[in-house]
């Protein structure tokens, strides 16, 4: 039994009475259903069957293709705080979303705190190369020198797979016009990296992050997403992408996205990114959920409470 409360219908119930997300269930997918809300549970429909959801126990849920939703549905969801995004099949791409349960906007003030200062900004930048050279010690290198490791690190990747599937590699080659470009390699590689990107775009939006705010990238809408994305890139997507082009047996895309969702779920990476994203913001031991926390911005001491008269300041 969980913690926490369902508000009643039309009722409206502080967010810190509601399950906080450290004790939900982090994300529940659902597709080719129908959600409704039955007094004061979210009710999922299929043909094999229902499904009661208790809305105070999910932190974010993914509807995938072939689902429909009710606004007494979304209104319940909405009151119990919890996340809701429209993703591909097998939550594999993110289309749009519903606001965050974090209201708080503590992750987003530290990440736009940390890009906004070049030290701090170069740290946390070292920070997730560190994560991809977990052996060498990058503490002081240079933004060049890291560009350079990491393109080594994939290069070597590339012909390591290319070597161990008998693929004949010609380079990576990628045309942001015409996804459908190259050979089956380099457009396997296309859409799992766009898997990959869709997956860790849900967990920044979940935490009320900015996908914009890059460390590594930047001047995109999405550079903290790739940002975050290449933390895993040669664990998953590369090595799903020579082996769907050197085993393809029909369709590529469905092959790759197949295999992606698999190892995706295998490697709980939507936990993983929430975790890492986390930690990189300085958080690592932060309440997923509680009170917002409402202040005023002080320029001598940061901030003091709101709703208090000041007039005798004056």
């Amino acid at each position: 039994m969980t913690e926490g409360r369902v508000p009643l219908s039309g009722e409206r119930v502080g967010i810190g009475e509601l399950q906080p997300v450290s004790r939900r269930s982090s994300f529940v997918y659902l597709e080719h259903c129908v959600v409704h809300r039955d007094a004061n549970a979210v009710v999922s429909v299929t043909e094999s069957g229902t499904t009661y959801l208790p809305a105070a126990a999910v932190g974010t849920l993914l509807l995938g293709p072939g689902t429909r939703i009710t606004h007494q549905a979304m209104l319940l969801l909405g009151e119990s705080g919890v996340v809701v995004c429209w993703v591909g099949e097998g939550d594999t791409r993110l289309y749009a979303w519903a606001p965050s349960l974090f209201q708080s906007t503590r992750f987003l003030e530290a990440q736009a705190r940390l890009v906004s200062n070049r030290q701090d900004r170069l740290r946390v930048a070292r920070q997730m190369y560190q994560m991809r050279f977990p052996g060498e010690d990058v503490s002081k290198a240079t933004m060049q020198r890291l560009r350079g490791m990491e393109g080594a690190r994939i290069r070597r990747t590339y012909r390591h797979l290319a070597s161990a599937f008998g693929i004949d590699w010609h380079g990576r080659h990628y045309d942001p016009n015409n996804s459908s470009a190259g050979d089956d390699v380099n457009r396997a590689l296309s859409i799992a990296n766009s898997v990959l990107y869709g997956v860790v775009h849900t967990a920044i939006v979940a935490l009320g992050c900015s996908p914009g705010l890059g460390f590594v990238h930047t001047g995109h809408s999405l550079s903290f997403v790739y940002d975050v994305a290449d933390l895993y890139k040669v664990e998953l997507a590369i090595p799903v992408a020579f082996e769907a082009a050197a085993q393809r047996t029909g369709s590529l895309s469905s092959q790759v996205r197949r295999t992606m969702r698999e190892r995706i779920h295998e490697a709980h990476l939507l936990e993983r990114a929430v975790d890492d994203i986390r930690l990189l913001l300085g958080t690592p031991d932060a309440d997923l959920g509680g009170e917002p926390g409402l202040v005023l911005f002080d320029d001598r001491i940061g901030e003091v409470p709101a709703g208090t008269d000041y007039s005798s300041d004056v």
